[in-house]
């Protein structure tokens, strides 16, 4: 936790808060905010996650200090979802191949389907 303090400072200041108004939004003292910046003390889990939530970073980069480089995650394609922890891909527009990958079953179903009409339905 030796990165956090410097984080959390670098972070604040980017949104320009003070730690008056960073402690009001987490409804604690400025004083706590002091001693987290110091180095004194460590916030517990829901304040780290309402910090990082807040100053819009990561908890890794919040905690670690490891900036989000190069992340494998693209946001074009996929979204976090806060309520299951994952991610999930967008679905937005399809070219043929999309289509064909995700519903190559379809046309077997479709073909059975059609021979069986043209067979008479027996």
């Amino acid at each position: 936790m030796a990165k956090f303090p410097e984080q959390l400072k670098k972070y604040r200041n980017k949104k320009n808060l003070s730690q008056e108004d960073l402690a009001g939004k987490l409804f604690i003292s400025r004083q706590a905010i002091s001693k987290w910046e110091s180095g004194e003390t460590t916030p517990d889990l829901n304040n780290l996650i309402k910090l990082s939530e807040l100053l819009d970073v990561s908890l890794d980069t919040l905690v670690l200090g490891s900036e989000e480089q190069n992340s494998r995650i693209d946001n074009k394609q996929f979204s976090f979802d806060p309520n299951s922890g994952n991610y999930k891909r967008k679905y937005g527009q399809m070219n043929v191949w999309d289509f064909l990958a995700r519903f190559w079953w379809l046309i077997f179903a479709i073909g059975g389907f059609i021979a069986w009409i043209i067979r008479g339905g027996n």
